[in-house]
């Protein structure tokens, strides 16, 4: 299948033959991001996702040969609140096995969920997110819309903080019991930490990976709805460099923006 590309405002879409051709091309993107920063900077801040969305493009981009990861100083979007590091289902957990065992990095800033300070451990990432300055994130976008963990009754497009604690919903807990990282509903926890939207727009560049079927209707959502909170990601849309990676079933509502183009 030949690669579809389109354009809704300043958003670029790529759609891909499935989830593995949509993460390597991802995987590219970054890769070309980091060369060309390992040009003119001393070192190089990247933001990551994690979820099942994710999992292609890590695999992929840490496959990539001479890639810069010695200069790379790394975060990560959110953290479950009271999961121990070692929980499958902890994203430190999640992103030592898919990237910073795989690579060597310069540095990684873990967020700690299981400290009983929680300010204090948003006060601390959000000073060395300040320092490092983020060139790109690599991002997912959630089956309700949510970036990170901000769902819609905690998304705030202007919100004073930088990162904070927010209450999970329904949809949102749910969305990571059918990814199979918990048993029952019961322990999906209902607190995380979580980077918000503006320190995400901040970002000079956004490389957005959105599989698989679950995702179809946050993905028409994201390029149709109106701009607002009750789908969070419709805020990509007005980001001057974000790219949208989708596969054909992810893809599989926007045959009315496929045909147009």
């Amino acid at each position: 299948m030949q690669v579809k590309h389109l354009q809704v405002g300043t958003m670029k879409i790529e759609i891909h033959a499935n989830r593995k051709a949509s993460g390597e091309a991802a995987a590219q993107s970054a890769a070309q991001a980091l060369k060309q920063l390992d040009l003119d900077r001393g070192e190089i801040g990247v933001v990551f996702a994690t979820g099942a969305s994710q999992l292609e493009t890590l695999h992929a981009l840490t496959a990539i040969a001479d890639l810069p990861w010695g200069k790379v100083r790394g975060f990560h979007l959110d953290e479950y609140i009271g999961i121990d590091e070692n929980h499958p289902a902890s994203f430190r957990r999640y992103l030592r096995e898919n990237l910073t065992q795989r690579v060597s990095m310069k540095e990684f800033f873990e967020i700690d969920g299981t400290s009983p300070d929680s300010d204090g451990v948003c006060e601390k990432y959000v000073e060395r997110l300040g320092e490092v300055e983020p060139q790109f994130c690599l991002l997912g976008i959630g089956e309700n819309g949510h970036l990170a963990f901000n769902d819609p009754a905690e998304a705030d497009f202007n919100d004073p903080d930088a990162m904070k604690v927010v209450t999970l919903d329904a949809a949102c807990r749910q969305q990571q019991l059918a990814e199979g990282w918990f048993a029952t509903f019961e322990d999906v926890p209902e607190r995380a930490l979580t980077l918000t939207i503006p320190t995400l727009l901040k970002v000079p560049k956004l490389i957005v990976s959105v599989p698989g079927p679950r995702k179809a209707r946050s993905v028409r959502r994201t390029l149709e709805d109106p701009i607002s909170t009750a789908c969070p990601a419709t805020i990509l849309r007005v980001h001057p460099d974000v790219t949208l990676y989708l596969d054909t079933e992810s893809a599989s509502e926007l045959n009315g923006l496929i045909s147009a183009h």
